[in-house]
């Protein structure tokens, strides 16, 4: 058996603190805040209740990579359109993500825009680049799932589907207003129960009582953002614990595309990864986004994707040695978890890794990875690590790395996820 597991003691939570739990959804890898409140995913606690009895989502099950540091889905749009489904039908919160070049580029530069991803429930490639980075980087992502061809999916007739409605929010003045009458012109799987447009405005201009109470009045399966990729994940990640829609997204595009305002790329265009160009096209304005989002990818490619190909080329050649297999050890003290990883965390250890980190994820300790006789992790391990930090911060527990070496940092910073070792390092 490739991994051991040793040393677990009866876990003895701490009372949880609703407010704290808050806060911490702005929280690095140390526990020390970094911005401002901006509410937290999945915790329906009440009153007394412990951390450990709180729900909260079973991230570690998904099939998450790392590529540049955002959680990605490797799912495909059959199972999108049953996790909507269901969350729709259980009343669940579901934030979906719908990642692209853009999202990459805002994310190296905004720490909350980042954790916004880092907090979704689902993390979709909208973006044929990202798809190619995934390729390269041998992450099994084959095919994107846009935001548009989602919302198209979902507006198809829903056969045996239950039809959902479906609330939309922002966009051009008059927008939503037509793309609810589209909607309800044509019968599909959507039916439009409101529209709003707000006007321009900050995130705390937007998040009144007013918006919110109207939003959650219409009872809606679905909500629909249009305000600004930035805007809208920071209104979301914001108003998460006071929005009842379960399905919440941003798709400022779809609407538009619904509304009839904007035309949307040919297929061949969008097989071919250059809607953008269309897009510019179509709204000229657009053109400084891309061009600015190009040079980030740019930067990206040489800086941090082809150093990753060609590591992983050495590893795949055995020019490395052979790969030692991967243990963990459980130890528990008054005040902390440690789980010491010896060997190469990849995917092949994720499943069972995963075992391991569910009794440990109970705990309101602090949760310390050692990774002293660790040589290697790669996107897939990333991304369940990327997971572990979400519980963390959902259950307002620290999580600290030490025993990280120079070839294992420089690794972190290729997959840009070294904002986990904010904490420091012990090397």
């Amino acid at each position: 058996m490739p991994i051991e597991v040793r040393g677990m003691a009866g876990w003895l939570p701490q009372n949880f603190s609703p407010l704290a739990a808050a806060r911490s959804a702005a929280v690095l890898s140390d526990g020390n805040v970094s911005g401002q409140q901006t509410g937290v995913w999945g915790l329906n606690e009440s009153p007394g209740q412990s951390a450990a009895d709180v729900a909260l989502p079973d991230d570690l099950s998904r099939n998450v990579y790392c590529i540049l540091g955002l959680p990605i889905d490797a799912v495909e749009m059959p199972e999108v359109l049953r996790r909507i489904d269901a969350a729709a039908a259980n009343k669940t919160p579901l934030l979906i993500s719908t990642v692209n070049v853009n999202f990459l580029a805002t994310s190296a530069a905004n720490a909350e825009f980042r954790q916004s991803l880092l907090l979704s429930d689902l993390c979709l490639v909208d973006g044929m680049p990202i798809v190619w980075i995934a390729s390269l980087m041998g992450v099994p992502i084959k095919h994107r799932i846009a935001g548009s061809d989602m919302f198209d999916a979902l507006e198809a007739p829903p056969g045996t589907r239950r039809p959902l409605r479906v609330f939309l929010f922002g966009g051009a003045e008059g927008v939503a207003a037509a793309a609810a009458k589209t909607l309800n012109d044509w019968p599909g799987g959507l039916h439009c129960v409101g529209s709003m447009y707000p006007g321009y405005g900050s995130v705390d201009d937007l998040s009144g009582d007013s918006i919110i109470d109207a939003i959650n009045a219409s009872d809606a399966d679905l909500l629909v953002v249009a305000l600004g990729a930035a805007k809208g994940q920071m209104w979301l990640l914001r108003n998460h614990r006071r929005l009842r829609p379960a399905v919440r997204t941003h798709l400022g595009a779809a609407i538009n595309f619904a509304a009839g305002t904007i035309k949307r790329a040919p297929p061949i265009l969008r097989k071919l990864g250059l809607e953008w160009l269309w897009r510019i096209k179509e709204e000229p304005h657009l053109w400084k986004r891309y061009g600015h989002d190009a040079a980030t990818l740019l930067r990206l490619l040489v800086t941090r994707i082809l150093p990753l190909v060609m590591s992983a080329r050495w590893q795949r050649l055995g020019l490395g040695g052979k790969p030692p297999e991967l243990h963990i050890d459980l130890i528990e003290d008054e005040v902390a978890v440690s789980l010491c990883l010896s060997g190469d965390a990849t995917a092949r250890y994720v499943g069972q890794a995963i075992s391991c980190l569910n009794g440990a994820l109970k705990t309101q300790k602090q949760l310390v990875v050692d990774l002293s006789a660790t040589r290697l992790i790669d996107a897939r391990f990333f991304g369940l690590l990327l997971m572990l930090s979400k519980h963390r911060i959902l259950r307002n527990a620290g999580l600290k790395f030490i025993g990280v070496s120079p070839r294992l940092a420089r690794l972190f910073r290729l997959h840009c996820v070294d904002f986990l070792l904010a904490g420091g390092c012990d090397g």
